[in-house]
């Protein structure tokens, strides 16, 4: 179900409240197609860091995030050191997670070797579109392809990438269309 109406008198997707940042991510980002290697390696591991974590405390990290690891450069993040990944465990400003920072940089690596490119290996996992759901109860943690993504991932030598990651990877960048029937934001 959406949440009532907001003050401007749209009809949002329920999660898309109260904070500002949530409205303005749902309004202008969740869901819509995206595409470029770089943006989409910025997306994968965002994803990667929430994972256990509240979304919003990413979306509060995420400009910090994008200073830490040099706006998601794929060819920059790959060759990041030992010493990026101390300075980067001592930067308050992002999620301090050993496994998560080691991963992003490690799949930097494998993102750079893609042929042709992150952006298509992960859109050819887009499914056909299908009605937006009419609740959140309609919306699955996992699907069929977000399942073949992340094992085709790993195969590839991706980390931290699991079917639940992989699924919430394409609700964000459009590849599947999450927003419920009633919202405001068009397909």
């Amino acid at each position: 179900m959406s949440a009532p109406p907001a003050a401007d008198g749209r009809v949002r997707c329920s999660w898309a409240g109260p904070s500002q940042l949530y409205v303005e991510y749902h309004d202008t980002e969740w869901g819509r197609p995206l595409h470029g290697d770089d943006a989409l390696f910025e997306r994968l591991c965002l994803e990667a860091f929430q994972s256990g974590l509240a979304w919003i405390t990413i979306l509060r990290k995420r400009p910090a995030f994008r200073a830490a690891f040099a706006d998601f450069a794929i060819d920059r993040v790959a060759e990041f050191t030992a010493a990026d990944v101390e300075r980067l465990m001592a930067d308050q400003g992002i999620v301090r997670n050993r496994a998560k920072i080691e991963s992003a940089i490690a799949n930097a690596k494998v993102a750079r070797e893609l042929e042709p490119g992150l952006d298509e290996l992960l859109w050819s996992f887009a499914p056909q579109r299908r009605p937006r759901p009419a609740t959140g109860a309609d919306i699955p943690a996992t699907s069929p392809e977000s399942i073949a993504l992340a094992k085709e991932l790993k195969r590839r030598g991706f980390r931290f990438v699991g079917p639940t990651t992989a699924y919430a990877l394409m609700q964000a960048t459009g590849m599947v269309d999450d927003h419920l029937a009633d919202c405001w934001v068009l397909p």
